[in-house]
């Protein structure tokens, strides 16, 4: 198996450009579609700001419930506790040693641990991805870095398809034939379930 690179830097630059895009939100927008099939914006945000929790908690030893990734509702003001929720995860993962923890992943099943740098890679694509399904939502354009796309291909690559991503509530859709042409997002996209011409294609 190949070993797992330390995405730490490129998680923080997905997860900033994130916090960009939620900065931009209006109450309106909460209940736009997003290409999360049944999602709207206001549902994928909540998901976004629970998944930094959960993940942070893990970081720091906890995480081994799934009430500590369970979306709540969104708080009077989503955008700044969505600002909050990144920083906290940023730093969990900040510290020399994180890479060697182990990681509970109560969605994956009970007691299932995995080390931090594999964690930080499933966390890493979710941002590159849900980033993206967010900006599609509002209209935005969404930039990041060649290099951080090519590195993410891979990692794209590794999320199992299958029955699960059909089940309710997935965030990823069955893989969708590969683009061509080589774009390294629209490689990450397919393999994730997403058109990368959404909406015009239809949802992911």
């Amino acid at each position: 198996m190949p070993t797992i690179l330390d995405f730490r830097g490129y998680d923080e630059l997905a997860v900033r450009a994130s916090v960009s895009l939620v900065e931009q939100l209006r109450p309106a927008d909460l209940d736009r579609p997003t290409p999360c099939a049944g999602w709207p914006v206001g549902t994928l945000l909540a998901h976004m700001t629970a998944q930094h929790h959960g993940f942070a908690a893990s970081a720091d030893g906890g995480g081994t419930e799934l009430a500590d990734w369970q979306a709540g509702p969104l708080g009077d003001d989503p955008a700044a506790d969505y600002a909050a929720a990144s920083a906290r995860v940023i730093a969990a993962f900040a510290p020399d040693d994180v890479l060697t923890r182990r990681f509970a992943l109560p969605e994956f099943g009970a007691g299932v641990q995995v080390s931090g740098r594999r964690a930080i890679s499933f966390h890493f694509i979710d941002y590159v991805v849900h980033g993206w399904d967010l900006a599609r939502a509002l209209g935005l354009p969404f930039e990041l870095p060649a290099d951080l796309l090519r590195a993410a291909v891979p990692v794209a690559e590794t999320v199992p398809d299958g029955a699960s991503r059909l089940a309710p509530g997935a965030p990823f859709a069955p893989r969708l034939p590969a683009p061509a042409g080589g774009d390294p997002l629209a490689q990450i996209l397919t393999l994730l379930g997403r058109s990368p011409a959404w909406p015009a294609a239809g949802t992911g």
